[in-house]
């Protein structure tokens, strides 16, 4: 009989051709003409769940499905993993700028080239070849294993807090993993131990009833645009700070510990800017690129929209300006009343000759795991058997809403093995995933899962 390894090196084809039809399907959940593609999403993980023996279900939700696979073979003296992953993808415009169309996916180059195919397809698959293969080669698990697959982590997952409450008791486990992460590179394995949080909000700001001619009133009426582009402007001062008092408050410093180990990670301007296309770093100077990244929390502007846009000229006033606004928040910072900041902000800045609103789209809390928690050791041992070296543990600079649901209602810790490359073109055209990092992940979640049996949280 072969081993775990053997079984997953021997059925590497036939997991590439699986993942590609999962890959295949457009689940953008962001957008609601593809609600029937979210669907064959869910039933897809459905099957493929249950073709391997586990016991499935899909739980509706307001907008998108929950898938849950439950396999508990290992008994009840034995821990339970919970495996969480989402099935849901980004928009994949601007198609244009794709060398292959985004759900027609393409190897070349070593890389499978798909939209979902790093964030999070070809991650939540690796977990799912990695316990075919032991299967496959032992019969068994060493432990019982939960998946939870949802369809809205891309919109900031608004239904899972209230799921996951809902269902504690199906969801019980001694810990959780998520692979939603990337590593630094294919001799650098990487553990990310702190997430940040979301808070993304709408700005909208009026004035006149409709569209004005701006020779008729210019000058005499106040553009929304340009108040708008005020009040963003008051939001940071000229080091890169958040000007936004009181928005430091409740942020834990970085001990010293802390900083020392991000300062041994190879990451300097020169990378960032090269990975970026950037002309200079920007932000606050007394902290390194890697710690303003991973360790402080932003104010960015994600979109602005206003006035005439098309092609030529015209002599425009216009009646309204909108602008999406979020903030990466870090651990102990609160989104609600990160929001109330935000809002008392924009009431005191903002001027009386126009009208506006703050709308909070989504929220999230921040995320800090225990490194030294048992099932984080032997996700250490894991990488360092199958990638040749220990990994370094890294502050992220993203956000995984799940992450701290998981830890607040189910009470587990959450190990985070991430196996995408920085350049794996995450929301962007031309996104990917390697097939080295999918073979080391799938020995690697075999390692880990051979691990854990015997540690409980």
């Amino acid at each position: 009989m072969p081993t775990p390894h053997e079984s997953a090196t021997q059925n590497e084809d036939a997991n590439i051709a699986a993942l590609k039809e999962l890959l295949r399907i457009p689940s953008v959940s962001t957008q609601d003409a593809y609600r029937a593609d979210i669907r064959r999403a869910a039933g897809w993980i459905h099957e493929r769940l249950t073709a391997i023996g586990f016991l499935v279900e899909i739980h509706e939700t307001p907008r998108h499905p929950v898938v849950v696979g439950r396999w508990t073979g290992a008994g009840s003296d034995a821990p339970t993993l919970l495996i969480y992953g989402h099935y849901d993808v980004q928009p994949p415009d601007p198609v244009e700028e794709w060398v292959t169309p985004p759900f027609e996916p393409d190897l070349r180059d070593g890389s499978l080239y798909a939209r979902g195919a790093s964030d999070d397809k070809g991650q939540l698959f690796v977990h799912i070849a990695a316990i075919e293969a032991i299967l496959a080669a032992d019969g068994t698990l060493p432990v019982n294993v939960t998946f939870v697959v949802e369809g809205e982590e891309e919109i900031g997952s608004p239904n899972l807090g209230s799921f996951v409450r809902n269902h504690a008791d199906l969801l019980a486990a001694d810990a959780a993993l998520v692979s939603d992460t990337h590593i630094r590179g294919l001799d650098y394995p990487t553990i990310v131990y702190s997430l940040r949080g979301l808070l993304y909000t709408q700005l909208d700001v009026s004035g006149p009833r409709g569209d004005l001619h701006s020779g008729h009133y210019g000058g005499a009426i106040h553009n929304p645009a340009q108040a708008l582009t005020e009040i963003i402007a008051s939001m940071h001062d000229e080091d890169g700070a958040v000007a936004v008092p009181g928005f430091y408050d409740a942020v834990l410093p970085l001990q010293d510990d802390e900083r020392a180990d991000i300062a041994r990670i190879p990451y300097s301007e020169d990378t960032l800017l090269d990975e970026t296309g950037a002309p200079a770093a920007w932000g606050e100077p007394e902290y390194s690129v890697s710690e303003r990244i991973g360790g402080r929390p932003t104010l960015e502007v994600n979109g602005l929209i206003s006035g005439y846009t098309e092609p030529g000229a015209k002599t425009v006033l216009p009646a309204q300006a909108m602008a999406k606004i979020s903030c990466r928040l870090v651990a102990n910072q609160d989104p609600d009343t990160i929001f109330e900041l935000v809002r008392r902000h924009i009431e005191t800045v903002a001027p009386p000759t126009v009208r506006w609103e703050l709308t909070k789209i989504a929220a999230g809390k921040a995320a800090l795991t225990d490194r030294n928690a048992p099932v984080v050791q032997a996700a250490v041992r894991a990488y360092q058997e199958h990638w040749g070296t220990r990994p370094d543990f890294v502050r992220e600079g993203g956000s995984i809403p799940v992450v701290a649901v998981l830890q607040d209602t189910l009470g587990v810790p959450v190990v985070l093995m991430g196996f995408g490359l920085p350049d794996d073109n995450l929301h962007a055209p031309n996104e990917k995933f390697s097939l080295e990092c999918f073979r080391r992940g799938v020995a690697t979640s075999i390692g880990f899962i051979q691990q854990i049996g015997s540690i409980r949280s």
